[in-house]
Parts: structure tokens; C-alpha cells; sequence
């Protein structure tokens, strides 16, 4: 069987790995970062029971990738799906407008009936219609504002997306990603008993016990050819020295895969560093009282607050897991250069914490036990018009070498779900090579 490096011990990394272990392949996985999950990693205060998510996490009912894994891993029964509910801040006040009937109480009493009609008659195509591929050849903008009429547009659907690629990329993003969006989410999210980490852990455990060799605090600085040109082998480089490998899979970032892999022609690493992303700002802060009754809060920009969402974690997943601290994200998608991805903490702090006192009158500053603040510059790819043009291939044009990452799940979102199609995809084709027959 071959030896086989993984980069990343993302949900990706971690799929493939699996598939491959399963398949009596040698596996090395190499983890820039103290533990496994990647963007979905968690984090634990000493008197907590449950781990939580760096980045805001939760699945869906639908995310059947992520469901049949947990089924074949004979863990079902440790998945939860509660109800959270969802508002957003309209006219001044929150909203709920996560369900059907919330969405039309809400359009009747705001709108003429021919725009509520226009905007259910294009909430069930969306819903329903299957080809996503002649919608990315126009702008969810253009598209939204066409169909729904101006007046629901921007009351609805322009705040969401300016708040998610900001003024700048509205006239890029396509309609196929908020199609993806709008088809595969449901009302009802899930979490893994213990938080998310509690699952990379125990799934990192399996791999470990096939002979999946994950190696954390480990960077990769190098994936370059050897001289052993007949088997086509690989060398990965890192401070600990060099190793070779007879193929080499990466779950990085196309930047960092482009900088780190000098032997791929240039064809190829213009498409990784043409894809572009936005990165994001993520402020958790534990509280002693709670502050709303709602999980997830839609902030416009244009209402002034500091951030794009808030979200009570603790309205999700109760409290008594977290020792009855309440729990707060406050969060945002950003601009490569924003100044918020190089500030201090406490400068964010002195800009994020004063705004929770719109959320409910009655907090203070001393409600806040302990704040955490979690950056990064690939947190959300952004899909241009025809951007399935720009997809490069999980085949890299190099034998044995290749690329899976969240800007290749197109036109799906990225998220965990979608991590563990792409990964077990990219595994898939790797036995093919190897093994023809």
C-alpha cells in the first residue's frame, strides 16, 4: 500500500484520511495548529464540560455528507438538533424570519401583496429548482432585484449580502451561491454532544487506531518532487526535517498552497491565487446574565452596529454546559486589509463589547467574565459570476499531487458538510490513480 501526506486536519483532511486508513493506505496528516478541526476547532474554560467552537459551527438536517459519516461512525445518537431561532433588525426592532409564516406575517404587514406574492413565488423556485448553473451567470444583486422587486430587495436580501462581501463585492457575487444557500438549509441545526471538538477528537481517534499518523503543531513550509521521478514521489518539508511520499494531498488555502508547492506550473497556482475569500473576525465573550432570547441576530451595516451577527450561543446549547456562563458571539466577515484583523484585543473589546447594550438595556460592562477573540483571512470564498470556470481541478497537474479545499465546493457553501463530500472525493480519486484497475 502507499504512503500517503495530508496537509490540514480540517474536516477535509481528517474525511480523506479516514477513507484512506479504511483502505490500509500509510497516512501522515500534518496540522499547523495544537488540535484537530481546522476552522471548526473548539476551545474549553476550565470549568466547562462542553468545548466551543472558535468560529460559530452548527449543521443541518440536510447536510447529509456530514449526517452519513456520523452514521457509518455508529454516532447518531450523539447528534442534537434543537430549534434556535433567528431574528433580524428591521425598522428599529428584531424580527424573526427564519421560518414560512414569519416571513410572510412579516412581508404582508411591510409590503404591497403583489411583492409578498413575488417574494413567495421566488423563495419556492429557489427551493425547488434543481440547476443552479444559469444563475451564476448573473450577480445575486442583479437577480434578487429583478425578481423580488426593489422594495424586498433591500429591505431583506441586499443587507444580508452586503453584510456578508460588503458593498464592494456586490456586483461580483453570484446568484448560484445564494441559491446553494437558500436550497440546503433547514430551520433545525445540529451540534455533536460535547461541541465539535468532542467529535474531531474521537474522530482523529479512529484514524489513529487504522495507523493514521496526525502530527499537530506541525507547519508544512515545502511540498516539492523528488528526484525519484519513476514513482513520481513527493517531499514535504517542515522544521522537524523531510519526508517522502508517494502522493500528497493539501486542505490548505489556495494561497498557501501556491506559495508552498514551487514545482506546480504557473497555469495552475494563477487559478489558486485568483480565487479570492474574505476573512473574519470572531469575539466570544462569556456573560453572567443573559442578554436576549434569540440565537442568531442579522445586523445591516447601515444600522451601525460594529459587527454582522450576534449570536447567543447559550439559546442554542443551554448554559449549564458552560458552567451557566451565557455565551456570546459577536462576529464578522471582513476585507483582507480591514483593521480589525490586526487589532489589539482590547481595542475590539473597547468597539464590540458598549454594542451589546442595544441587544438589552440592561447590560453592563461588568456582566462580561472573559472575552476571546479568534481571527482569520480564509474564512468565506468569494463566488464571481461564472465562477465554475474558475474551480481548479482536485487533480493537480502534477501526478500524485492534490488540492481539495473549501473554494472547490462550489457552488455549495463552505461548512463542514461539504468538507467531508470534498474530502472523500479527493481520497477517491487518489486510490483511482494508484490503482487503476
Amino acid at each position: 500500500m502507499s504512503r500517503i501526506a495530508i496537509i490540514g486536519a480540517g474536516m477535509a483532511g481528517l474525511s480523506a484520511a479516514y477513507d484512506l486508513t479504511r483502505a490500509g493506505h500509510q497516512v501522515v496528516i500534518y496540522e499547523a495548529l495544537p488540535q484537530t478541526g481546522g476552522i471548526a476547532s473548539g476551545f474549553k474554560a476550565p470549568h466547562w464540560d462542553w468545548s466551543l467552537e472558535k468560529f460559530y459551527h452548527h449543521w443541518f438536517q440536510s447536510d447529509r455528507h456530514m449526517m452519513g459519516l456520523i452514521e457509518e461512525l455508529g454516532w447518531r445518537g450523539d447528534v442534537l438538533f434543537p430549534r434556535p431561532y433567528t431574528v433580524v433588525y428591521i425598522d428599529g426592532r428584531f424580527q424573526p424570519l427564519d421560518s414560512i409564516p414569519e416571513a410572510a406575517k412579516f412581508t404582508l404587514k411591510h409590503f404591497p401583496i403583489w411583492d409578498v406574492a413575488r417574494f413567495s413565488l421566488v423563495g419556492l423556485y429557489l427551493r425547488l429548482t434543481p440547476w443552479w448553473q444559469p444563475l451564476e451567470r448573473t450577480t445575486a444583486d442583479a437577480w434578487m432585484r429583478k425578481w423580488v422587486g426593489a422594495r424586498v430587495y433591500n429591505a431583506l436580501w441586499r443587507p444580508l449580502l452586503v453584510g456578508k462581501f460588503g458593498e464592494e463585492n456586490l456586483n461580483v457575487v453570484n446568484m448560484a451561491w445564494l441559491w446553494a444557500r437558500l436550497k440546503t438549509r433547514t430551520t433545525r441545526l445540529g451540534t455533536f454532544v460535547g461541541g465539535f471538538q468532542a467529535f474531531f477528537d474521537r474522530f482523529a481517534a479512529v484514524i489513529e487506531e487504522r495507523g493514521g499518523d496526525i502530527r499537530l503543531n506541525t507547519r508544512v513550509q515545502q511540498i516539492r518532487r523528488t528526484q525519484e521521478e519513476t514513482r513520481g514521489r513527493w517531499a514535504v518539508v517542515t522544521e522537524a526535517g523531510t519526508e517522502t511520499f508517494d502522493a500528497v494531498i493539501s486542505t490548505s488555502s489556495p494561497h498557501a498552497m501556491a506559495e508552498m508547492t514551487p514545482d506546480l506550473p504557473e497555469s495552475y497556482t494563477a487559478k489558486l491565487r485568483a480565487l479570492k475569500s474574505m476573512g473574519a473576525v470572531v469575539m466570544i465573550a462569556s456573560l453572567k446574565h443573559k442578554l436576549t432570547d434569540y440565537y442568531w441576530h442579522n445586523l445591516p451595516k447601515e444600522a451601525g452596529f460594529p459587527y454582522l451577527a450576534m449570536v447567543e450561543h447559550t439559546n442554542f446549547i443551554p448554559p449549564e454546559h458552560y458552567g451557566g456562563d451565557h455565551i456570546i458571539y459577536m462576529g464578522d466577515y471582513l476585507p483582507q486589509d480591514h483593521p480589525y484583523l490586526d487589532m489589539r484585543q482590547e481595542e475590539l473589546e473597547a468597539i464590540f463589547i458598549p454594542a451589546l447594550a442595544r441587544f438589552n438595556p440592561d447590560f453592563r460592562p461588568d456582566w462580561v467574565k472573559a472575552v476571546w477573540l479568534f481571527r482569520t483571512r480564509y474564512a468565506q470564498p468569494i463566488p464571481p459570476v461564472n465562477h465554475s470556470q474558475n474551480i481548479p481541478p482536485l487533480r493537480t497537474p502534477l501526478p500524485g499531487l492534490y488540492f481539495a479545499s473549501m473554494s472547490q465546493v462550489y457552488p455549495w457553501d463552505r461548512g463542514t458538510n461539504f468538507a467531508v463530500e470534498i474530502g472523500r472525493r479527493v481520497a477517491r480519486e487518489l486510490m483511482e490513480d494508484l490503482h487503476p484497475s
